[in-house]
């Protein structure tokens, strides 16, 4: 920084962070429990995340270089903020935190208390304390890494020279590995020996069981995260999940946090790279070209379906597919806003999508955020067969119209036409027959199953978080349970009938201005459930601020919002400056009252004046 620059405490808003509370308590801290006073002296970077979503997983995984860079000054916490139901489960929690490597303290709240006092309106949002405990930074979504890194080495050098930074070791207790020979086991596959394999994620390696589905016959991959081809030993994956057989015996493993399709050779063991980079796709880039030149976003599960590979790309929303003829990617359904809707491929929206399983007619989807099962026909179009949206989950069954499932990851075809849905926070296998149109459930007492393959007229489920695969035997007749319902827990906003003015505040990093060497560097696009609940101010913009008109007759809905802003380094002399792109989707519920606020602002990045 040069002499005639302000100095960082002159120009950088500053607000007391509130208290750190959660009735689940904290973990990965060896059994103690921390408070904001504990922390002085230390950067405290809050993680306002929940295990469902997966911009929360980008966003574990975009932190990992910044905690070891700066372990010393930086702590990092990751407060567990729920959705659904099943995530307000202490236990669950506890598995997320192993499941995705998570290597910082947790303060488990179920009942969104630390959420509410520091005014989060979405997952993830990011809150930066520095180390005197004040608040001096938000942001919401991901692509802000880089911009944390900024502040954070701005932080550390104003802290040491006024003598209020602490440095040393953080409150990080690793807890014990546990010795199962699955550790939260994804996909499973069966293989033409009869063998199933199995990805084995939080191990970062696929494992090779024989058909009892207990006996381990071989593992692939070096169990070691990381991004590299070869030999079974030495070859290396990032939390792998879905799995499929091509026609020539070999398998697609989609290789989620690498962000890569790879290609396992049962007969050589070998792995080598189909589609991806390592780099994960971010709006603006290629939605088709050569496979090993396009990025992608977090593929969850693949399906071998009219002569291609179908590609449930979670991180991004939308249907891809590979074709293995030419070598080539491409985005076949989904636009990448989040939500449900049906329609052609092109304009459908999906949520999360998790989960295939191809017949010859249709392409079957777990879509869950949205809590639904979904398929896409040979035309293309997209259809919605049990599920309602981003807000209604549950255990019903009956009639499919009112049916409730409750994020599902997995599908799998069944010989009579019909479908088991791995219905994975309901902890139950279900089925939806089209012939009727009836939601049934298989099996109850299974614990998150996320995926299942058939066996001879078995049904072996991947017990994620048993660490195990369990055999069922299919029923004949469905297992009957009580009914239970759920909305989102988040409490509405009151907003006021009529003119609503909708602020994203987004100031650019330190360094850094707008990018708008190619046009508008910033995007906003606006929609409402039910789409009634907007008289105006629906569609897409490139200001960051609009007015929206609320329709009175309307008593309550949820504004979907979703912004992007590009910036670059803002130094004249750099020909190529380094850019970096924010992105967010928000759900607000709302409810209209005439004592509302008639402003909305929501914090991509920065603080709200």
């Amino acid at each position: 920084m040069s002499e005639s620059s302000p100095a960082p405490t002159t120009r950088r808003a500053r607000v007391r962070a509130p208290e750190l509370t959660g009735k689940g308590g904290w973990l990965n801290t060896g059994g103690n429990q921390y408070t904001l006073a504990d922390l002085r002296g230390r950067i405290v970077i809050l993680d306002f995340w929940t295990f469902c979503c997966i911009n929360c997983l980008h966003v574990l995984d975009e932190l990992r270089e910044l905690e070891a860079k700066h372990r010393d000054t930086v702590v990092i916490i990751g407060v567990h903020s729920p959705k659904f139901v099943h995530e307000a489960e202490h236990q669950a929690v506890v598995d997320a935190v192993e499941r995705y490597g998570v290597e910082h303290p947790v303060l488990d709240d179920p009942e969104l208390a630390t959420w509410k006092q520091y005014a989060v309106r979405a997952w993830p949002t990011l809150v930066v304390i520095d180390p005197e405990g004040y608040v001096v930074a938000q942001h919401a979504g991901e692509g802000h890494a880089h911009a944390l890194a900024k502040l954070v080495e701005e932080l550390e050098a104003e802290h040491a020279a006024k003598g209020t930074l602490r440095r040393g070791d953080g409150p990080y207790v690793a807890p014990e590995p546990e010795p199962t020979t699955l550790r939260f086991p994804g996909k499973a596959l069966l293989l033409p020996s009869g063998n199933v394999l199995v990805s084995d994620t939080t191990r970062h390696q696929l494992v090779e069981l024989a058909a009892d589905g207990e006996s381990v016959v071989r593992r692939i991959g070096s169990g070691a995260r990381g991004f590299a081809d070869g030999a079974a030993e030495d070859a290396a994956f990032n939390e792998p999940q879905g799995l499929a057989l091509l026609d020539d015996g070999a398998v697609v493993v989609a290789d989620t946090v690498n962000h890569a399709l790879r290609r396992f050779d049962p007969a050589t063991g070998r792995i080598t790279t189909l589609a991806g980079t390592g780099r994960q796709w971010m709006q603006g880039e290629a939605t088709e070209g050569p496979a090993r030149e396009v990025n992608l976003s977090s593929p969850w599960d693949v399906a071998w379906w009219q002569g291609r590979v179908w590609i449930a790309m979670a991180g991004v929303h939308q249907l891809w597919a590979y074709d293995p003829a030419d070598g080539t990617v491409s985005v076949t359904a989904g636009t990448t806003n989040e939500g449900l809707v049906d329609g052609p491929g092109a304009e459908a929206w999906f949520a999360q999508p998790s989960g295939l399983a191809a017949t010859p007619e249709r392409l079957w989807l777990a879509d869950s955020e949205t809590s639904a099962l979904r398929w896409v026909d040979p035309d293309g179009h997209v259809h919605t067969a049990v599920g309602t949206g981003l807000f209604d989950f549950g255990h019903r069954d009956g009639d499919a119209g009112q049916a409730l499932l409750q994020h599902p990851l997995g599908v799998t075809a069944l010989p009579d036409g019909s479908v088991a849905v791995s219905d994975t926070y309901n902890h139950a296998l279900r089925r939806y027959d089209p012939a009727t149109g009836e939601v049934t459930t298989l099996a109850t007492d299974l614990r998150e199953p996320s995926d299942a393959v058939l066996a001879g007229e078995d049904i072996v489920v991947v017990e994620s978080a048993r660490h195990r695969l369990t055999r069922l035997r299919l029923p004949e007749e469905a297992v009957r349970v009580e009914a239970v319902a759920h909305r989102t827990q988040r409490a509405a906003t009151e907003v006021a009938p009529g003119a609503l003015r909708l602020d994203v505040i987004f100031q650019a990093p330190a360094g850094q201005k707008l990018d708008t060497r190619y046009g508008p560097s910033t995007r906003l696009l606006v929609s409402a459930t039910p789409p009634e609940l907007l008289l105006d101010g629906e569609g897409a913009g490139t200001d960051l601020a609009r007015d929206l008109e609320l329709n009175p007759a309307v008593s309550e809905g949820v504004l979907h919002v979703s912004a992007m802003a590009a910036s670059c380094d803002d130094d004249p002399a750099n020909e190529y400056p380094a850019c970096h792109v924010h992105q967010q989707d928000w759900g607000v519920p709302v409810r209209l009252a005439d004592t509302g606020t008639d402003r909305l602002p929501l914090v991509l990045a920065g603080l709200d004046a």
